[in-house]
């Protein structure tokens, strides 16, 4: 196996898509609410779906459940916790569809998001909470899935955990850890990005990542990913902070960056991948103009786009 760390330009990239809740936001009719991107499945399924096909079509290869939100502590605070399986369900509905409509060489990830909210390591569930409702969420994704993308875990026991539960289904894992945007060399938690990268790997993860984190605090956790000694990747939000986003509060709190343009931020991504990256995408506010100038652009460094879970190894393309 090469290791990532060697990796030539012109390599084998594994696309993901981009940040499929802030569409639904600026696209959906209803107005926000702590549980928008889940209620939307079940009051405008179509839409769902739409938004999916449209990062397939702009070259994603990956596409991730829209289930992020549909955690079962984050619908018992709602007061909708038997919502759970329908919301689940629903998820796997409207990937699969536009896998389908698409007629292309699609994987869907399941989705193992933070329990309780995002960014706040300090409201992270004791190890046998989450390990327990991870559980519960892969065993609703597992039979429906190709793979599973943990993702924006902001502590090491997060990342054990997650990596853990869905490491149980025999299925590939890929974990993704959310970095501190004034320093990329540590998690939200303050614990150094080295160790839950290490952490994640130990518990089963076939790659690791760091997403929804700046671009630059991202440039700056890359090089402590490859320690790991297995591929790695990155996917970037355009927020200029989540400082402002509290647990049951909705994203119209936070601003979007106006310098992460398509063409801006697949400069940042091709970074990553001539720094050994192998997993691309695109988190909050990348949406698939952003994706499609991404896969542009990769192809113009000679790099082919792939939809393979068990990426290893990348090969130059002549």
């Amino acid at each position: 196996m090469t290791h990532p760390e060697t990796l030539a330009p012109g390599g084998k990239i594994a696309l993901l898509d981009g940040g499929v809740g802030q569409e639904l936001h600026r696209r959906s009719a209803r107005p926000s609410a702590p549980l928008w991107s889940a209620q939307v499945m079940i009051d405008e399924p179509d839409l769902v779906e739409t938004v999916h096909l449209e990062f397939i079509e702009a070259g994603a290869r990956i596409v991730t459940l829209n289930s992020y939100s549909a955690t079962p502590h984050q619908l018992a605070r709602a007061g909708r916790a038997g919502m759970f399986d329908a919301l689940q369900e629903a998820a796997v509905r409207a990937a699969q569809a536009a896998r389908d409509r698409s007629g292309r060489d699609v994987r869907v990830a399941g989705c193992l998001p933070p329990l309780t909210t995002s960014y706040r390591p300090d409201l992270t569930l004791p190890e046998d909470v989450c390990l327990a409702e991870y559980r519960r969420i892969v065993s609703a994704q597992a039979d429906h899935v190709d793979l599973f993308l943990c993702e924006t875990l902001s502590t090491v026991a997060e990342a054990r955990v997650a990596t853990r539960a869905a490491r149980e289904t025999g299925k590939t894992v890929w974990t993704g850890l959310t970095a501190d945007d004034a320093d990329g060399s540590v998690l939200r938690s303050g614990e150094p990005v080295a160790v839950g990268a290490r952490a994640a790997r130990d518990a089963g993860a076939a790659a690791v990542l760091v997403n929804c984190s700046s671009p630059e605090a991202i440039a700056r956790a890359l090089p402590l990913l490859a320690g790991a000694g297995i591929p790695f990747g990155a996917y970037a939000n355009g927020f200029v902070s989540v400082e402002a986003l509290q647990p049951g509060g909705t994203v119209d709190v936070l601003e979007a960056r106006c310098d992460l343009g398509p063409a801006a931020y697949a400069q940042h991504a091709l970074a990553w991948a001539a720094a050994g990256a192998t997993i691309l995408g695109g988190c909050c506010e990348i949406g698939p103009a952003h994706i499609a100038e991404l896969t542009r652009q990769l192809g113009l460094a000679g790099y082919e786009v792939v939809a393979d879970p068990e990426l290893n190894v990348s090969t130059r393309r002549d």
